[in-house]
């Protein structure tokens, strides 16, 4: 099964442009990076409500206190550097952004390779 529909040519005489090539599969890489962060943050999600709970119910103190949230404050630091390193400080989302975000990407290089 093929993850991406899209192609970055269609016909014979644009095969022989690498740099549609190129400029496709550095955007491939960039969604496949966000990809990556949003099982990140599935996996943060389910974990530390897990341990959350877990530590919560089983300690003396209860929910009150830094222990039961320590995993969580730690890891969502490194969640926030995550999401920072993929998406900058802006982000947006639609409907079908994977093959957007790819044509997008495609596009910027288009107009940057046309400037010279």
């Amino acid at each position: 099964m093929e993850k991406y529909t899209i192609e970055p040519y269609k016909d014979e005489e644009n095969r022989r442009d690498f740099r549609k090539e190129d400029a496709y599969i550095r955007a491939k890489k960039r969604v496949e990076a966000m990809v990556g962060f949003y099982w990140h943050l599935a996996v943060y999600i389910v974990v530390n409500l897990f341990l959350i709970l877990l530590i919560g119910l089983n300690s003396n103190s209860g929910f009150s206190g830094f222990g039961p949230y320590a995993t969580a404050f730690f890891w969502g630091i490194g969640l926030l550097f995550h999401f920072i390193g993929v998406f900058g400080f802006s982000f947006v989302l639609g409907k079908n952004w994977e093959q957007k975000k790819i044509e997008e990407f495609m596009e910027k290089e288009r107009q940057e390779q046309n400037k010279f």
